[in-house]
């Protein structure tokens, strides 16, 4: 048996579930954390794993809420075919604010309706379930839900089922009047008839009888409620039969008409009779006859047959601007740090339609037609491509990604799409790592989150969302510091793979840093930038001046103007390591290219890494971000045992270039090959050579001529070059090597800040018995160069060492030793990072029990906090209010939505006869403490012992 309508039942346990929004949330979550582990974005990791803790914290959230509301549910008095029954519910919650659902279902159509229930209250809120056709409306299914702040959780509960409804037929419009019949024995001593023409006396009162047939004073006089009676003389009366509507062929449209003349009787207050095909109704008068009458048409058979649920065509509810203005900042910012890398263009149209969107919420402006909005992507992708080459890459993926992300701003009209724009949103987010990871993008990254994260949270309200200030942003601070001891231990234990999990076609904008080929004048450009390179921290002593040279490119073919690359077959040279082992690591910056800057010469390399016959460092995958690499290095002689095809290669000069040259350096064949090397270093330091960032340009033929002989100026690839092409005409093997040279001693963190004017180029010389040599013809001219750096070596290029550092030039120096640091622990935080950090904790390696057993009593820690948040028993701010609430778990006998103290006091003593006076006496307390503010802390005082003095069932 159902429980009759507003009867108070326990409710069934909760049960916790995502929903679409949530699913669609740990959706983003897997995918943003898929590409975290593919590109190693370690920002990405802290910010993915920041979102996945709010989704677990929430979870709490809905949990606690969950066992917060309840509900009630009463059915309408009456309901008509073709209309709505208006089921009242009433809904409130124990403890905190929520936003709470009702949902049904009559057959197969689902029903629901959304209403924010404040904390403590109780509201009411209409069920409207739609009743299609007369007969019986069954509820099959009703469920109180409970969501979490941001929705992504839905706590349910199932709520005692009504007995099914009555629904009557739905009236006729504009039905004609019913016939009149003449009943034989009219007048006085006749007989008589139900009427309102004269009294015959009292009858006990029955629901649904009219007030002003009650016997008033009577009831005030004895207590009894009596009900007059009238009568009529028996004449012309109102007598409805099923044969004065044979004129309609429908079935439905006669009991139609039937039911509008019944409505008719009823207003008017007419004594009516029914004859229905097996069923009369004798004469009668009221309201409970009439609804006797309905539902004796109601229930008429055959009962048509139940359709399928139609899907309404309504139109969409207008948003509420305010919310989606914030919708609207919220995604404006996550977008914002776009408009530094992409084209002016795309961020004009960017602004405009998001200018445009937020218009409309402000005054009735057309919606974009889908076609338009189609248009404009189409020519914005072959814009796109036409520039990038591409829409695969980062630039022109993320480009692309941003106008999209506007463009859907334009056709937003539902709740579905305005929190599709904030998951959106947080996608955006994450593709700014591909470009930084430094303090700031992180900065805006968890403003970024946070607003974005209050804009969804905006949208759990059912009717307007919670106002655009304080209160959305803190909620959702409070949620992300709720979720941050669960994100920060995910990022230190979660494992980092050493590579990618696949590889996509990467097109880039043009980065600064050595090229795979030179020519006089390329590294001037370079000097000019002070952009980092790379840092070099090394675990014990920094090495001494004229050891920093970062080797990269070896360029061995020369064809008169540049310097390139070359790959020469043959076996691998010799490489004899001496000396002591020194540490270092290397966090580059990225550059898009494959070689690793190392020190001669490296004995352990990173994972991958390996070295070329040319002893040049390199690894299969080049890195699109800053990375960490970890070196071991030895002094070393390179190459002893080198090929003949390679020597040889590397004396090859162009046919015929610069003669003058030719001819100073064939005058020093007859010396020995070290003496050679000599002269040459000789000539530039007696020849007037100058160094300087903006030498003469020289001639495409005879390049080294006019550069000796002529204008003898020249920064570090001429001097190289000319220098290389000497060695060779004289007889020796012979290289250009590029790379950095020196770096800036940071005394903050005791590393190497290596810029990309420490870009250098200098020569290998193949000596027999010694292999390969590094010589560098520029610090002949500049000693400067090699001893005191770049800007010390253009003004003053025989200084030994470099000026003290300026008051504002230690502070910038203290601000990058906050970046390395922010870089080593967060930005490059990798596997070998993490590898290392376990290590020293004693935790071993990942995946090993030790590993296992830390990493599961850590989790639960971090998860404590929630699981504390989902137990929570829910309390009122109001210590009276709790301490009736205690009353009622002694008892365990939950109040009713809307019950008050005294009517619960009543029903409780019911129950529990035996202890009737402590619950009154607890009322009667409560209703002091509550109402009688003068005497409040010794009333609570009161209100709790008796409470006390309740036993506990």
């Amino acid at each position: 048996m159902r429980p009759p309508p507003g009867t108070l039942t326990r409710l069934h346990p909760t049960r916790l579930r995502p929903t679409r929004l949530g699913l669609a949330f740990l959706g983003l979550t897997v995918v943003t954390l898929v590409g975290c582990i593919n590109y190693a974005l370690s920002l990405g990791y802290a910010v993915t794993f920041l979102l996945g803790g709010v989704w677990v914290v929430t979870a709490a959230h809905a949990t606690r809420a969950g066992r917060a509301v309840s509900a009630t549910l009463a059915a309408p008095a009456e309901a008509v075919a073709g209309t709505d029954a208006a089921f009242v519910a009433r809904v409130s919650s124990a403890g905190p604010a929520l936003t709470a659902a009702l949902r049904a279902e009559a057959g197969r159509a689902p029903v629901q309706t959304m209403r924010h229930v404040p904390a403590g209250e109780t509201v009411t809120v209409t069920l409207p379930v739609p009743a299609p056709r007369r007969g019986k409306l069954a509820l099959t299914r009703l469920q109180v839900v409970a969501l979490d702040p941001l929705g992504l959780w839905e706590a349910r509960r199932a709520l005692p089922v009504p007995e099914p409804l009555t629904v009557f037929p739905a009236p006729e419009v504009n039905a004609p009047p019913p016939p009149a019949r003449t009943v034989p024995g009219a007048g006085e001593g006749a007989g008589r008839t139900r009427g309102d023409e004269e009294f015959s006396g009292l009858r006990a009162y029955q629901p649904g009888d009219s007030p002003r047939q009650v016997a008033w004073r009577h009831a005030a006089r004895t207590g009894v409620l009596l009900t007059r009676e009238t009568d009529a003389p028996a004449g012309t009366v109102l007598a409805l039969d099923w044969a004065d509507t044979a004129r309609l062929p429908d079935p439905e449209a006669r009991l139609s008409r039937l039911a509008a003349w019944v409505n008719a009787a009823r207003r008017t207050g007419t004594p009516f009779c029914l004859t229905l095909p097996g069923r009369t109704l004798p004469m009668g008068g009221g309201e409970a006859h009439a609804r006797a009458a309905l539902a004796a048409l109601a229930g008429h058979a055959p009962l048509p047959a139940a359709a399928a649920p139609a899907r309404r065509a309504t139109p969409p509810a207008p948003l509420p601007g305010s919310v989606l203005r914030f919708t609207l900042f919220a995604l404006a910012v996550a977008l914002a740090p776009a408009a530094l890398r992409q084209p002016v263009w795309v961020t004009l149209m960017v602004a405009g339609v998001l200018g445009y969107s937020a218009a409309r919420t402000l005054r009735p402006l057309p919606a974009p037609p889908t076609v338009l909005l189609g248009l404009a992507a189409g020519v914005t992708a072959a814009l796109l491509y036409a520039r990038y080459g591409t829409l695969l890459g980062r630039d022109a993926g993320t480009a692309l990604l941003a106008l999209l992300v506007a463009l859907k701003t334009a056709e937003t009209r539902t709740r579905r799409d305005a929190r599709l724009l904030a998951l959106l949103g947080l996608f955006v987010t994450l593709t700014h790592f591909f470009f930084s990871q430094g303090p700031l993008a992180a900065a805006h990254a968890a403003l970024s989150v946070l607003l974005l994260l209050a804009a969804l949270g905006g949208w759990t309200d059912p009717l307007t969302g919670p106002p655009t200030g304080a209160r959305p942003l803190r909620g959702a601070g409070l949620l992300a510091l709720q979720a941050a001891p669960l994100a920060a231990l995910l990022f230190v234990l979660f494992p980092r793979p050493d590579g990618p999990l696949w590889q996509l076609p990467v097109q880039d904008a043009a980065r600064t840093g050595l090229a795979d080929q030179i020519s006089a004048g390329d590294f001037a450009s370079l000097a000019q930038s002070r952009a980092v390179a790379f840092r070099a921290d090394f675990a014990g002593a920094l090495p001494a001046p004229a050891e920093r040279y970062w080797r990269g490119p070896v360029y061995e073919a020369y064809d008169g103007v540049r310097w390139n690359q070359v790959r020469v077959r043959g076996p691998a040279p010799s490489l004899e390591l001496f000396g002591p082992t020194f540490t270092y690591t290397l966090t580059l910056e990225p550059s898009g290219k494959p070689w690793l800057l190392a020190l001669d010469s490296p004995a352990v390399l990173p994972s991958g890494a390996f070295l070329t016959n040319a002893f040049q460092a390199v690894t299969p995958r080049p890195a699109t971000g800053r990375t960490r690499y970890a070196f071991q290095g030895r002094a070393a002689r390179l190459g002893l045992r080198e090929s003949e095809e390679r020597l040889a290669f590397d004396q090859q000069l162009p046919e015929g270039e610069s003669p003058r040259a030719r001819a100073l350096a064939a005058s020093w064949q007859g010396l020995a090959p070290e003496a050679r090397v000599e002269a040459a270093l000789a000539f530039l330091r007696s020849g007037g050579f100058a160094y300087t960032l903006s030498p003469p340009a020289l001639p495409e033929r005879d390049r080294v001529d006019a550069f000796l002989f002529g204008t003898r100026r020249g920064f570090c690839e001429h001097y190289a070059s000319a220098f290389t092409f000497l060695m060779r005409a004289a007889g020796l093997p012979a290289r250009i090597v590029g790379g950095y040279l020196g770096g800036e001693v940071n005394p903050d963190g005791s590393y190497l800040i290596v810029r990309q004017q420490d870009a250098h180029a200098w020569t290998e010389v193949w000596l027999p018995g010694r292999g390969w040599v590094r010589v560098d013809p520029t610090a002949s001219v500049a000693p400067a160069r090699v001893n005191a750096g770049l800007p010390t070596a253009l003004t003053r290029p025989a200084a030994s060492a470099a000026p003290a550092p300026t008051p504002l030039h230690r502070a910038a120096l203290r601000l990058d030793a906050l970046q390395n640091r922010w870089n080593t622990w967060v930005a490059g935080y990798d596997g070998s990072q993490q590898r290392a950090l376990l290590s020293r904790a004693g935790v071993g390696r990942i995946g090993g029990a030790t590993y296992l057993g830390v990493a599961g009593a850590l989790l639960a820690l971090a998860l404590l906090p929630a699981l504390l948040a989902a137990r929570l028993r829910p309390r009122s701010a109001d210590p009276a209010a709790r301490a009736l609430h205690d009353l009622t778990r002694r008892l365990r006998l939950p109040r009713a939505p809307g019950e008050t103290p005294t009517a619960y006091a009543q029903r409780a003593a019911r129950q529990f006869p035996a202890q009737a006076s402590a619950i009154a006496d607890a009322v009667r307390a409560y209703h002091a403490a509550r109402y009688a503010p003068d005497r409040h802390a010794e009333a609570l005082r009161e209100l709790r012992a008796a409470v006390r003095r309740v036993r506990r069932r």
